[in-house]
């Protein structure tokens, strides 16, 4: 079986595993030495240890793949001028795409209306956490101690120091010549790693879902069923529907054969539910199967990762009717500008990390004066549902990136086209393999 077919057949194992011994653990008669073994052997255990380990070791290729990937593509730049053209595309193509999904999943969430009738039980606790204004947003993104930047993986200041280094090499002469080779061939050997880590995926990914749903299970849906499904609903349409649209529309390129290309990365950030963990997979699917110049995804990859939460929207416009709803109050057409207007902007500097989705929509409920309690009824289902959407930021990160290479004249065509290109490939006791 190739990569995709191994990582699915993984999901639908621990799915099915996970859940039958989370309600297996419910049972009364159950041994207490098989309870034990399921629930602190196997689900707090061996497998919740595999799933730390293999996002921690996609975590680790993040600031060194993006910090040496930048400064590659840095070097390629034709000046300042390309860059502020560049960085202009994609910041507009990202605010953008994020507009557009909040206000399809409010459009949506009138319609379907899925917090008419929910019963309000808020016994879990939210804390908000306070807001930073916009300025210090924005002072945020220039690092001030680049090593502490990287150590705490804040990954915009990341971009921006590699952005200088990267412009210094350029205009150094022989000696960014030199320094320039050597970042390149760094940037062969981190594209290794990811490869040789895209080997234990479907290990890594049955790890971390069966540890999920061996704790949690499906009991939580109950409910909060139209809610999920709203989302859900939406977050295909934006996934499915909007960007094979604008790719088509910007750049006229064969969505069903980006679609077909992106499924291993949808899959990665699908099983660790953070967009940052699965920059290497996405860098590596942007330059090598859908043929974007490095110099356009090394910088539009992880600024995606950082700024683009076309998922996250979602779930936030869908939350924001279904709170109001919930608790019985009415949202004009004001509150609704700036539930989108705030979401947008909270977009940018938010880490691509699970559940950041929930302290952003604090900041969006605030905004237009919802309590912020109602979070607690969204709590339980929120983890599934965020899996889903970082699939979607990704798609949405690959999009702009083929979108942005486009309008540069920077990405090959005959690359994106054939169907193999960029497969590593494996070597069997039947024969040639690809992944």
């Amino acid at each position: 079986m190739n990569l995709t077919q191994r990582i699915l057949l993984a999901m639908a194992a621990a799915i099915l595993l996970g859940g039958a011994s989370q309600q297996l653990l419910l049972w009364p008669e159950l041994p207490e030495w098989a309870a034990t073994t399921l629930g602190e052997g196997l689900a707090g255990g061996l497998f919740y240890v595999g799933g730390k380990i293999f996002v921690a070791s996609l975590k680790v290729l993040v600031v060194p793949l993006v910090f040496i990937s930048l400064v590659c593509g840095t070097c390629q730049l034709q000046g300042q001028s390309s860059l502020g053209r560049l960085s202009f595309k994609a910041i507009a193509l990202y605010l953008m795409t994020t507009a557009i999904a909040i206000s399809i999943a409010i459009l949506f969430a009138e319609l379907l209306q899925p917090g008419v009738g929910v019963e309000m039980n808020t016994s879990a606790d939210f804390t908000a956490p306070v807001a930073q204004p916009l300025s210090q947003v924005f002072i945020n993104i220039f690092p001030d101690n680049p090593v502490r930047a990287m150590a705490e993986g804040n990954m915009l200041q990341v971009i921006v120091f590699a952005i200088l280094i990267g412009l210094a090499i350029s205009r150094s002469g022989a000696p960014g010549d030199r320094l320039a080779k050597h970042f390149n061939d760094w940037n062969e050997i981190m594209m290794t790693l990811v490869s040789l880590l895209m080997k234990l995926a479907p290990y890594g990914v049955f790890c971390l879902l069966f540890t999920l749903f061996a704790k949690q299970g499906l009991g939580v849906i109950g409910e909060l069923a139209l809610y999920m499904a709203t989302v859900l609903l939406v977050l295909f349409i934006h996934g499915l529907g909007i960007y094979p649209l604008l790719l088509q529309t910007f750049s006229r390129l064969n969505p069903l054969m980006f679609l077909r290309k992106m499924r291993n990365t949808q899959l990665f950030a699908f099983s660790t539910a953070s967009s940052s963990a699965t920059i290497p997979v996405t860098l590596k699917a942007v330059e090598q199967r859908l043929g974007v110049s490095n110099r356009i995804a090394s910088f539009t990859v992880p600024l995606g990762a950082t700024i683009n939460m076309d998922g996250t929207a979602i779930m936030q416009g869908v939350a924001t009717v279904f709170i109001a709803q919930a608790f019985g109050l009415d949202l004009g057409i004001t509150d609704y500008v700036l539930v989108v207007a705030t979401a947008t902007l909270a977009s940018i500097g938010t880490a691509g990390v699970p559940g950041v989705g929930l302290v952003t929509l604090a900041m969006v409920l605030q905004q237009v004066g919802l309590p912020v309690e109602g979070i607690a009824l969204i709590i339980g289902v929120d983890r599934i549902l965020d899996m889903v959407r970082t699939a979607v930021n990704v798609t949405g990160d690959a999009t702009v990136s083929c979108i942005v290479a486009s309008s540069e004249n920077a990405i090959d065509r005959d690359v994106f086209n054939n169907r193999d290109a960029g497969l590593f490939e494996q070597t069997s006791q039947y024969g040639e393999d690809k992944s």
